[in-house]
């Protein structure tokens, strides 16, 4: 494909960069969970990579790839249990949404970015029944670094390449 054919994913600019993270999970009381994410460009401009961890052993550390396939805005999403997932994506205005409504685990997050681009404050739900949503992750970013360098020896291998 010629590269003059190639249109950057509208509207994730303001997302890429380092984040620190601090939430909560109805399924750990109690539990602090804190941690990093960043988002960063894949060459073109056409995908975003966003590679997440936490420093709770219950929470799995993941990577993500969100891009348009088609017509659709979806995220692959991957983590280290070996669990994959593909969630749809929207990301209008100042809101960040992804979810999938497997009949057997649907899920679903809100993230709500601030006016300065600077803070996502998010909610996610889970449904286990496929009719009940009850709470799953809260989470609230805040960015560290305009940039999406990861953090040294945060991902070895990956960095590598």
């Amino acid at each position: 494909m010629p590269s003059s054919a190639l249109r950057e994913l509208p509207g994730w600019s303001r997302l890429i960069g380092r984040w620190a993270t601090e939430g909560s999970h109805p399924l750990l009381p109690g539990a602090d969970i804190r941690g990093h994410v960043t988002f960063e460009w894949l060459t073109g401009r056409q995908f975003v990579i966003q590679r997440s961890h936490y420093d709770h052993p219950d929470i799995p550390d993941a990577i993500a790839i969100i891009g348009a396939t088609g017509d659709d805005l979806s995220m692959h999403y991957y983590d280290r249990r070996g669990v994959h997932r593909r969630y749809r994506v929207s990301l209008d205005g100042n809101q960040w949404r992804f979810w999938r409504d497997d009949p057997g685990f649907g899920q679903r997050f809100t993230g709500v970015i601030s006016e300065d681009s600077d803070t996502i404050t998010g909610q996610g739900e889970m449904c286990r029944d496929g009719s009940s949503w009850e709470p799953d992750l809260t989470l609230t970013c805040h960015r560290t670094s305009p940039t999406a360098t990861p953090a040294a020896a945060t991902y070895p291998d990956l960095d590598a390449m």
